[in-house]
């Protein structure tokens, strides 16, 4: 029986179990108390530091890799003391801030004992067309002559700068067509920030008649049902490589009971591709009509905007841009959200990328639900990337027969095409999108001198390696995947010669497997498997046609069910070379 004094003695240790823990004393009936909590101490100056770097932001946890960045560029690294103090203020557990930090490549996790970061960091790009144009040689000599300078050289996948190669990013700021004479003066001035490129700004867009629809739909003179049906006729389709019809995503998002949201995917880390950069470093309110346009027909109630990290010019367009639509009535001051990357190819994925706005780790999500349902924070979410929009704005503007008027090889419309490698003029090229890479290479100046055309990547490494042979045939939706290859960001580099496909495929694979989330079995290990597989003297064709198989079938998303095509144009197209 449980009389009165039982309960008074219950009472009685209670209360002092818990004058104990105010005190931050744990005491057994056995033993010595311990002084404090168990765990790491709470630094109160780093308390402070974190505070003063988040001082102007609201305090929410979708913020926390915006949190971390602050942190990063104002103490060169993320100290353990500030991590608990991260955690501290946010009332998370401290391993949830390492979780994240640890995920993405552009945050330096540091023991609080450690030296600090050398003063300078330089990113030498390690993908394809910076490995044409001589980046392995440079990282190499940047290292023997850097030697001494607190300076740190890193090997890091494509920045968007193929146009340009080699490319080198010194802190934040790009170094292009990169020899060593002109990174090191970069590094002896500190310049640690880029100067930002002429592009059309917003007084000289709205003078161009800039943002009519989207005022006339905001005053009723025009309704969505009229966007939809120019997008509808226009045929547009999403430019972010799965090409699905613009006009049924809305529908689908709309399906949906609100609130809805949008996200922009500017997050463009498919090797070779860099059109999007160029879009948002030269006409930005393009981007943003097209953006406003979809987000007023699926009547999205707040939109994210998130940019790769390694495209710092274009954010602080985007940044002064925006802050100017404020102030001239376009927007109110919180419609729109700018996320800035942090070095994660997976984030690219739209579920993925998704993931990381809400301050988490970019893993791609299972489907079904799809985002048109449950996407960002739960909400039916509409997803477009930048050449999208581009498109959606520029057909409202000058009508449905931009796109329809076009027609090349029995394809109609245009495309972006992102064009480097072994030509005389790399660069971005708008083009039929019928277009052959026969008619890519003419575009671009044709082959560099002294190269002869001898094979091409059409859509980033996801598309693989196709030979010379296949020139004429149409690089667009639909037509490549009859031979192993797809369209994807049409990503087109050109090899010649006097190139290795092999090495080429080897330097594909490698970002696979540097990039691989490592969520799903099939791509960790798939890719881990092929890269050891390609190393050898001669490939095993049947083991890796079978490895292959098992990634496409099996992996959660894209990376590795198209990671595959990189062996397997190679043993479909170039035998004599595996």
């Amino acid at each position: 029986m449980i009389t009165s004094e039982v309960i008074v003695g219950w009472m009685n240790v209670m209360t002092g179990k818990e004058k104990r823990q105010e005190a931050g004393i744990w005491k057994q009936s056995r033993g010595k108390g311990k002084p404090a909590a168990k765990g790491r101490m709470l630094d109160e100056l780093a308390l402070q530091q974190i505070q003063a770097c988040v001082e102007k932001m609201p305090k929410r946890r979708d913020l926390l890799i915006e949190y971390l960045h602050r942190i990063q560029d104002s103490h060169g690294g993320l100290r353990r003391a500030h991590i608990k103090a991260l955690a501290h203020w946010l009332n998370i557990t401290e391993s949830e801030v390492v979780s994240v930090a640890s995920f993405y490549s552009h945050f330096d996790l540091l023991a609080d004992d450690a030296p600090g970061l050398p003063d300078m960091t330089l990113r030498v790009c390690n993908s394809l067309s910076c490995t044409l144009a001589g980046s392995d040689s440079l990282a190499r000599e940047l290292e023997h002559l850097c030697k001494g300078k607190s300076v740190r050289i890193l090997r890091a996948p494509c920045m968007g700068r193929c146009d340009r190669a080699p490319a080198v990013m010194a802190g934040h700021n790009p170094v292009d067509n990169a020899i060593a004479a002109d990174v090191l003066e970069v590094v002896e001035k500190r310049i640690l920030f880029p100067s930002l490129p002429v592009y059309e700004d917003l007084d000289v867009y709205l003078k161009q008649g800039g943002y009519a629809h989207f005022r006339a739909l905001e005053s009723g003179e025009m309704n969505a049902g009229q966007i939809e049906l120019a997008i509808d006729a226009a045929g547009l389709r999403g430019m972010g490589g799965a090409g699905f019809p613009s006009g049924r995503k809305w529908a689908a998002v709309r399906a949906h009971p609100g609130p809805r949201l949008m996200a922009v995917n500017a997050d463009e880390g498919e090797p070779g591709t860099f059109k999007d950069r160029y879009y948002l470093e030269t006409r930005p309110h393009l981007i943003l009509e097209g953006m406003l346009l979809a987000a007023k027909v699926v009547d999205a109630e707040k939109i994210y905007i998130y940019v790769r990290d390694e495209y710092p010019a274009a954010l602080k367009i985007l940044t002064q841009e925006l802050e100017a639509m404020t102030q001239h009535g376009l927007i109110a001051s919180d419609f729109v959200e700018l996320r800035r990357g942090a070095g994660s190819y997976i984030c690219g994925e739209e579920s993925a990328m998704l993931e990381s706005i809400e301050g988490k780790r970019g893993l791609p999500r299972q489907r079904p639900p799809y985002v048109a349902e449950q996407g960002l924070f739960g909400r039916p979410t509409l997803v477009h990337n930048i050449e999208t929009l581009y498109w959606i704005a520029r057909v409202c503007r000058e009508g449905e027969q931009l796109l329809r008027q076009v027609e090349r090889n029995g394809r109609t419309g245009m495309r972006t095409y992102s064009v480097s490698g072994r030509v005389v003029n790399p660069g971005v090229y708008l083009l039929a999108a019928g277009s052959s890479i026969s008619d890519i290479i003419l575009a671009a100046g044709g082959m560099a001198p002294g190269h002869e055309f001898y094979a091409f990547q059409p859509g980033g490494p996801s598309s693989g390696l196709l030979p010379a042979r296949l020139a004429d045939v149409p690089l667009d939706f639909d037509t490549l995947q009859p031979l192993g290859s797809l369209i994807g960001s049409a990503a087109v580099v050109i090899l010649s010669t006097r190139d290795s496909v092999r090495m080429a495929a080897l330097n594909m694979m490698t970002f696979f497997h540097h990039e691989s989330c490592g969520q799903c079995t099939p791509c960790r290990l798939g890719c881990d498997k092929a890269l050891t597989l390609m190393q050898t003297p001669t490939w095993d064709v049947g083991l890796l046609t079978e490895l292959g198989q098992v990634m496409s079938d099996a992996s959660i998303c894209g990376l590795g069910q198209a990671a595959p095509n990189v062996f397997r144009t190679l043993i479909r197209y170039f035998p004599d070379e595996v």
